[in-house]
């Protein structure tokens, strides 16, 4: 399947060839932290699959809790994360499914670091729900 997609500001984007049976949800606390939310959706891609079509990220290095050295691609202009990989061997690109324009076709296939999800997200199914934003509390 071909994607394509762009960070929030647009100085990004990109194209790749991705199967969608390799879409996944990645609870690691770094993916949590990094995304701001509970979770991070990926769409894993091998490296030659993934052309960068405009603009240069910027690439930051940690150590993730498996040992390995993550390379972490986002936007220097407005920091929307777009892709991470191993920083030793960019064989593959874990490209972050938000960023894509079929995001909704991205449908997760697997979960992993399930260890570290967080114990309230079989609940999320219950909680109230709007279809736009609702007014916020003064």
């Amino acid at each position: 399947m071909n994607i394509d997609g762009r960070c929030h500001c647009g100085y990004i984007r990109y194209a790749a060839e991705i199967d969608p049976e390799r879409v996944a949800i990645c609870h690691c606390t770094d993916c949590q932290t990094l995304s701001g939310s509970a979770f991070r959706i990926v769409v894993f891609a091998p490296s030659e699959a993934f052309t960068l079509l405009a603009g240069t990220p910027k690439i930051y290095v940690k150590p993730a809790d498996s040992g390995a050295r993550r390379a972490q691609a986002f936007c220097p202009e407005c920091g929307t994360g777009i892709h991470s990989s191993d920083a030793d061997h960019p064989s593959y690109l874990g490209i972050r499914a938000g960023t894509a324009r079929q995001r909704a076709e991205l449908v997760p296939k697997y979960q992993f670091w399930c260890r570290s999800a967080l114990p309230w997200l079989g609940s999320v199914a219950v909680i109230p729900s709007f279809e736009l934003q609702p007014p916020l509390p003064r």
